[in-house]
């Protein structure tokens, strides 16, 4: 695992910022081939909005912008900007293929609690803002 800002001082670590599971890495590799964007990097941030008040999203980019940290997994690049990196330090990001429906799941130990449908999440510091996230988002998630 190497991560690095992106530019001249990379350096490696032990404890990365981010994981890809197998499941993951493999599916970020079939979507990357059939767009014909092998050399670009998964964007993964966090912004507010969402059921639990604060959401997931993921995106192709072909470099990684100033400050961001990247993490370079068996040849897969994830961009993570210094921000997103307060709440997915630590998490893994898998995907899930199931007869109910698949996607991409982030596992992040930094969230207290979780929307039902796993695209947004509350954290101990954001639980204390004032947010409607006890009143669900009304799609049927079962968020809380």
């Amino acid at each position: 695992m190497f991560m690095s800002n992106g530019y001249d001082d990379a350096t490696t670590s032990n404890s990365p910022a981010m994981t890809l599971t197998a499941a993951a890495e493999a599916k970020l590799r079939e979507l990357m081939a059939q767009r014909n964007i092998q050399d670009y990097g998964l964007r993964v941030f966090v912004a507010g909005g969402g059921c639990s008040g604060l959401q997931y999203g993921m995106a192709f980019e072909a470099q990684p912008r100033e400050f961001d940290t990247v993490v370079n997994q068996n040849g897969i690049r994830l961009f993570i900007d210094p921000t997103s990196l307060m709440y997915l330090s630590g998490a893994s990001i898998d995907f899930i293929d199931s007869l109910m429906g698949g996607g991409f799941k982030i596992d992040n130990p930094n969230a207290i609690s979780s929307c039902g449908c796993g695209s947004s999440f509350r954290t101990k510091e954001s639980s204390s803002a004032d947010t409607d996230a006890d009143a669900g988002c009304g799609s049927g998630c079962g968020c809380h």
